[in-house]
């Protein structure tokens, strides 16, 4: 298309031209709120004060010499989800956009073939003739490889993704990317709690004011209410607020799965009624069209019945939005292992250290003596990568090298174990938005990975997070007087995972051919023996192994919409 015709076939969708130069022009939906930045910029999305206030005028903002002097006041002075662009005036010209660091508002470009672009939906470029969608068979192999790798590379050939917290600079010269927010300057040891006390006060300040902040924004909200600490904090923090909230919660027929009862009680503590949706087994697929945004396999067949269910009580209610406490766990400091004990004998000695091996053996109910072995073996072996590859069901040829590591992860050679293991986890809570197709229709608020929370949160030792035997101990302490007792004592959660046993058993023969016949197969890359036999074989008490079978699907059903 010329550019007239693209500026036309836009406008025929609501997607208006909010700024254009010689090098570069901005589409934005008509309802997307976009800020002039004085000094030149505009900003993308929603932009906050520290303390809560939300920007309706970009005038508000400093006037601003250029990009790197407006950055350093919006990531210290400021949050939200938006992108930020920079047109650059002189001899390079060109322009750079940065995306906040909580990943929000999606973003990927290819700037190959002469008709480059940026955006946060590569449908658009595809309907405008700017893209054609070709398959990257070298990120496939990673994706078979590594599930839910996440890096620049996505599954699209001469596709990039701009990272969280990273920003693009296109000049004459050539492009360049780089990270501008980074979770390491909140772990730096003068950076860091030393009381718990005062990590909790400040945790629970920071999310009472960003959902606070959202709520104000938002004003109708479907909370998606599981019974677990992260949701019911949510819930807690909506109290407070002037939104109109509704509560749902998923149940299946299969008992793991119901949290109805712990649920209720947060519901009840926010003066809601419980609204409940059955996930029942036929409501799961795993050959349906994937939403056109997607440029990495994402949607499992979990996923695709819980956007489904959530998306019928939605339009039930008319409810404008989502919450969700996804991302809680890694936030809060949820680890299953020895790390916190380790790291708390390296920053703080052997009395921290003696203590939070007592506190790791309550936690996981073993000795003494056990806990103290493990947290001996964290400070003595090499870290693990970040990625746990599996290479099972396939042929040998489709084994790959490792990914290329995200930008987070750099200048971890030296750092404490578990502050290593949750920024690599918090690297890949992009999962979250991503499998979560009901973020077309309405916002999905994701308050927990907003970045004034993973600041706080990071702030907060590992070793704090599972005081007095406690996992999330700093999170549970900062509000414990606005949870149900029963949820703030609460140490189990419930999960989908016989749930999925049932949609396998039920349709694991339809899955097989899936697979068999599909564009995995062909290009050779499976071993098709030994999915059969697996298949075929009676499953073990307590095997997983199945859920290798829905991350195949997975991307077997991405790659067959994307010709």
């Amino acid at each position: 298309m010329a550019p007239e015709e693209e500026v036309a076939a836009l406008t025929e969708q609501a997607i208006l031209l909010r700024f254009s130069n010689l090098q570069i022009s901005v589409f934005t939906a008509e309802t997307t709120l976009v800020l002039k930045i004085p000094g030149g910029g505009l900003l993308v999305g929603h932009l906050f004060t520290r303390n809560g206030k939300r920007f309706s005028d970009g005038a508000f903002l400093p006037a601003f010499g250029c990009h790197a002097e407006c950055l350093k006041h919006l990531f210290d002075q400021c949050w939200g989800e938006y992108l930020l662009i920079w047109p650059n005036a002189g001899e390079e010209c060109g322009f750079s956009v940065t995306r906040d660091p909580s990943g929000a508002v999606p973003c990927v470009y290819s700037l190959d073939d002469g008709r480059g672009f940026v955006t946060s939906d590569i449908s658009l470029a595809t309907a405008l003739g700017r893209y054609r969608r070709r398959v990257d068979w070298d990120a496939v192999a990673l994706e078979l490889n590594y599930s839910h790798w996440t890096s620049q590379h996505t599954a699209l050939l001469g596709v990039k993704e701009l990272l969280p917290g990273c920003s693009l600079h296109i000049r004459r010269s050539g492009s360049t990317t780089g990270l501008d927010w980074s979770p390491w300057t909140c772990v730096a040891r003068g950076n860091r709690h030393t009381e718990p006390e005062a990590a909790a006060a400040e945790v629970r300040s920071t999310v009472q004011s960003v959902v606070g902040a959202w709520a104000d924004v938002d004003r109708s909200i479907l909370l998606e209410l599981s019974g677990g600490l992260d949701s019911s904090i949510i819930a807690a923090c909506l109290s407070d607020t002037a939104a109109d909230v509704e509560c749902c919660t998923l149940v299946s027929p299969q008992p793991d799965a119901d949290e109805r009862h712990y649920a209720s009680l947060a519901a009840n503590r926010l003066g809601v009624e419980l609204r409940t949706k059955t996930l029942d087994v036929g409501l799961a697929s795993f050959d349906f069209p994937p939403p056109p945004y997607l440029v990495r396999p994402r949607i499992n067949a979990l996923q695709y019945a819980i956007n489904e269910a959530t998306e019928q009580v939605c339009d039930e209610h008319g409810m404008a939005s989502y919450y969700s406490g996804g991302g809680g766990d890694t936030v809060f400091g949820l680890l299953g292992n020895a790390s916190p004990a380790a790291d708390a004998f390296r920053e703080r000695g052997l009395r921290h250290g003696m203590a939070a091996i007592r506190d790791l053996s309550e936690l996981h109910g073993c000795t003494v003596w056990k806990a103290g072995r493990l947290t001996l073996r964290k400070l003595t072996r090499p870290p693990k990568p970040p990625w746990t590859s599996d290479a099972s069901f396939l042929d040998p040829s489709a084994i790959t090298a490792t990914p290329d590591p995200h930008p987070w992860l750099d200048g971890a050679t030296d750092a404490l174990p578990g502050d290593r293991e949750r920024i690599a986890t918090l690297a890949g809570t992009s999962v979250f938005r991503e499998g979560a197709a009901r973020g077309q229709r309405r916002y999905l608020r994701l308050p927990l990975l907003s970045q004034p929370v993973l600041e706080s949160c990071l702030r907060v030792p590992s070793w704090m997070a599972i005081r007095g035997g406690k996992n999330r101990a700093v999170a549970r302490s900062a509000f414990a007087d606005k949870l149900p007792m029963a949820i703030h004592a609460r140490r189990s959660k419930g999960d989908f995972l016989q749930y999925c046993g049932a949609v396998f058993k039920r349709r694991r023969s339809h899955m097989l051919d899936f697979l068999l016949t599909g564009e995995l197969e062909a290009r050779g890359l499976l071993d098709g023996q030994s999915l059969t036999r697996f298949v075929a074989s009676t499953p073990r008490p307590r095997d997983e192994t199945f859920i290798r079978i829905f991350d195949l699907c997975v991307i077997e059903n991405w790659l067959r919409h994307q010709s």
